[in-house]
């Protein structure tokens, strides 16, 4: 089967600014389940192995899209590195919803699309962002979340608060480039200004997509009871927990074999299994 990779292809979001997306899918004439794999915090579209993932889907007979978020940092000229941090401290959760809603404009116009299957693959803190999205947009019938945040309420606390409240910037190392990663007030401040919309427990309980909620046992930066609660909002969704799974699945950047790592593999043949099972075959 050919599989057709559309990559960094150029989106508009006048509520942003223009940011990347890849399209992967196969060369058949059906109309295709929409497949969004949205990203996490310091992630990006070209991390790691997620193009093998891309490509497995695709071979699975799914139109897959990943895409940079428009202030996470990387650049239209260069997007597998952190050159624009100016943009990465000015990035929120309302722009990522905004970004998000772009993607999904575009492709569902794609005549290879079919419009009335899609489904969205969220990261981290991708994975809050979805569940909002997905209790927002009733055009989403499939949510899974991959070792996903239970909620984005996560900021500094007491005085490092009040520090960053009275500097206006907190820096967070990236622990493999050693860039210091700026966090302008505007992103507490943005959360605080709609709360009710950012509640991911709320959105999770509310959700009326199929939810896949995925998650590694020995997940270093979010803890598997972040899933085992997701569980409990949506007592609909199907936990699925990986023994001995780190937070990124076995992957990690950059990503030089030629095959998926062998959690991440079990990863997206879930995916497969559980988007054919409740989408596609319904």
């Amino acid at each position: 089967m050919k599989i057709t990779k559309n990559l960094n292809i150029q989106l508009s979001n006048p509520e942003t600014k223009d940011f990347l997306a890849d399209a992967y899918y196969p060369e058949i004439e059906n109309e295709l389940p929409l497949v969004i794999f949205v990203h996490g915090y310091k992630g990006y579209k070209d991390w790691g192995a997620w193009n093998l993932m891309a490509e497995k889907f695709a071979e699975a007979g799914f139109f897959f899209v990943k895409f940079n978020f428009s202030h996470n940092g990387t650049t239209i000229e260069n997007p597998n590195g952190f050159d624009d941090l100016e943009a990465f401290g000015n990035n929120n959760y309302s722009k990522e919803l905004s970004d998000l809603d772009v993607v999904l404009n575009h492709f569902t116009k794609d005549p290879k699309v079919d419009d009335q299957k899609i489904v969205l693959i969220g990261h981290s803190r991708g994975g809050g962002i979805s569940i909002i999205k997905t209790c927002e947009d009733i055009r989403i019938n499939g949510l899974i979340t991959l070792a996903s945040v239970d909620n984005l309420e996560r900021f500094p606390k007491d005085e490092a608060f009040e520090n960053w409240k009275k500097e206006g910037v907190y820096y967070v190392e990236n622990g493999r480039t050693k860039q210091q990663m700026p966090h302008f007030y505007q992103f507490y401040e943005d959360f605080a200004n709609d709360p009710h919309r950012f509640d991911v427990e709320r959105s999770m309980e509310m959700a009326k997509a199929h939810v896949l909620i995925i998650h590694g046992t020995l997940d270093e930066g979010v803890n598997v009871k972040n899933a085992e609660h997701l569980h409990v909002l949506n007592p609909n969704s199907e936990l699925y927990l990986i023994e001995n799974a780190n937070h990124v699945f076995g992957a990690k950047e950059p990503w030089k074999e030629e095959t998926l790592p062998k959690d991440l593999n079990k990863v997206i043949e879930k995916c497969i299994e559980f988007i054919n099972d409740k989408i596609v075959n319904e």
